[in-house]
């Protein structure tokens, strides 16, 4: 059992919880929770899982390289306010962006996101909406981000997200290969529910306070805005993403 906290496994999860460097060195990431715990379990994704003695004492089996961790010690490593006992190291995904988007009809392209709870609710959303994969800029938040990982619920185990080291391109391409490109912008004269979401869809979102760049949006084949009432200048992030693929749902 591990009883200190300058145990050498134990530092380590302190640098993956703590820099996207190390994660994609290490290709891990953490998790934290039983409900993830165990899907990622499940699924053959663990790593090496650390289970504190009171979680181990009255859990079943694990089927995972495990060690186990005094309760003191887990407390002070666990990121969560209210540690439920068990984190994991998990594999990052290894897939090709190419080859999802030969086979994809519709995709959620976002610029320069930077909020980690916007990213995990849109990351969960699409996976609600039957959305083929979520694509971002370089310049966005680290999708294994932990606060990231907790506000998906389990969908980054299951959503293809990928990120782009040329998102203008990406969008070029997408135009020329028939995705109906659909960019969200305050200035559009058109509302988002008379959009052809029917094809293939890219919707584009962007940076929660400045939008989309110039670039991006000048490169939509259609711009729409999100009626609002009342003095609301903008909305949400996650929540624009959200009506435009359930409008792609809806459509398809």
């Amino acid at each position: 059992m591990i009883t200190s906290e300058n145990n050498a496994q134990l530092k380590n999860i302190s640098a993956l919880l703590k820099r996207s460097k190390e994660r994609q060195q290490q290709g891990l990431y953490v998790v934290e929770g039983r409900k993830m715990f165990w899907e990622a379990c499940g699924l053959g994704l663990v790593e090496k899982a650390y289970l504190s003695e009171s979680f181990a004492s009255e859990s079943k089996e694990v089927p995972c390289d495990h060690e186990i961790v005094s309760d003191d010690v887990f407390n002070k490593i666990a990121e969560t306010v209210t540690p439920q006992g068990v984190l994991a190291l998990v594999k990052l995904p290894v897939g090709d962006v190419t080859d999802i988007i030969k086979k994809a009809k519709s995709l959620v392209l976002l610029e320069n996101l930077q909020d980690p709870g916007n990213l995990g609710t849109i990351v969960r959303t699409a996976e609600a909406a039957g959305i083929d994969a979520v694509i971002l800029s370089k310049t966005s938040v680290d999708l294994y981000n932990p606060k990231v990982v907790r506000s998906t619920m389990g969908a980054v185990f299951r959503m293809p997200v990928f990120y782009t080291e040329d998102l203008i391109g990406l969008i070029k391409d997408l135009n020329d290969n028939g995705f109906n490109t659909i960019a969200t912008h305050l200035a559009a004269d058109r509302n988002y529910y008379e959009a052809d979401y029917s094809g293939k869809t890219a919707v584009l979102i962007g940076n929660e306070g400045n939008g989309l760049s110039d670039e991006a949006t000048e490169l939509a084949k259609e711009k729409v805005i999100i009626p609002m009432s009342g003095k609301v200048e903008s909305l949400n992030a996650s929540v624009a993403a959200a009506l435009m693929m359930y409008e792609i749902k809806r459509n398809n």
